[in-house]
């Protein structure tokens, strides 16, 4: 459980004399609550409020007022974040932010010897984490030679060797062509349904969370509105405002139940091109 109180959070305290409009927070006033094994989403413009929010959950940064708590510890409280780092884990836009070792399985390895795991069980576990993500690479293969795709998931790998209760995707898929995007999200899909991990998915693309339990709107530092992504797909206005648009076949989908054409909500090519077919 991550509880999200009354937060706002400035990334430098503005000086009394300084007005609002120029030292506005980058969160303002947020408060939500996320349940084991939930999958949310944040979604919203560069800048409103969605990254820093993320950044809050496991103490990278500190909440200027209001307070955060996972699984009941307040991030504030220094004493806490080695147990919050273990159970909040972040992968970033960028895999290279995270990425410390020269081959495949000494970048796992980093992090499992950091937390002390055993070290008699760290080659197994190593092993366990690149066949969970499908990155197709041995323990030896120097990261550079890897490609963005595979570097993404080395960087999902290497975090979930920690065994996280909750993982943070920090537009971790924007670097990706789409096949590697692709591919990424089945394996994320694939953790996430296996290990019953809470996920925070923070993207552009609405695509990779269609089946998310909830979104969560971001504008100006605030959360706009929430709700299931199919309550939040039919409110259009709303979204062009956050800057998103829905994937294609779902605005399609939403305009042919407009027009009385019984379609499901997860309208496929093949479902397409069956209606096609009969109204010809």
């Amino acid at each position: 459980m991550i509880d999200i109180e009354g937060v706002t959070f400035y990334y430098y305290e503005p000086a009394e004399s300084e007005t609002d409009a120029g030292h506005r927070p980058a969160v303002s006033n947020v408060s939500l609550a996320i349940e084991p094994g939930e999958f949310v989403a944040f979604l919203g413009r560069n800048g409103s409020g969605k990254s820093s929010l993320s950044h809050l959950l496991n103490g990278i940064e500190l909440p200027t007022m209001g307070k955060v708590l996972v699984e009941g510890r307040m991030t504030a409280d220094r004493n806490e974040l080695h147990d919050i780092r273990r159970a909040v884990q972040i992968v970033f836009q960028n895999p290279k932010n995270q990425q410390v070792g020269i081959t495949v399985g000494e970048d796992i390895a980093f992090g499992l010897s950091n937390i002390g795991w055993p070290q008699e069980d760290i080659a197994r576990r190593i092993a366990w984490a690149i066949k969970l993500v499908g990155l197709d690479a041995d323990e030896d293969r120097p990261v550079t030679h890897l490609s963005g795709g595979e570097k993404q998931k080395l960087a999902l790998a290497a975090v979930l060797a920690l065994a996280p209760r909750c993982l943070i995707l920090d537009e971790a898929t924007s670097m990706l062509d789409p096949v590697a995007r692709r591919q990424f999200v089945e394996a994320l899909n694939k953790v996430r349904k296996e290990y019953h991990v809470t996920l925070i998915y923070i993207t552009h693309h609405l695509e990779e969370v269609m089946d998310a339990d909830r979104w969560f709107l971001f504008q100006d530092g605030k959360v706009v509105a929430t709700g299931t992504p199919a309550e939040l797909e039919l409110n259009s206005a709303l979204l062009k405002e956050c800057g998103l648009e829905l994937p294609y076949f779902r605005q399609l989908a939403i305009q042919l139940r407009g027009h009385g054409i019984p379609v499901s909500a997860k309208l496929s090519a093949e479902e397409l091109r069956g209606l096609l077919c009969k109204s010809g």
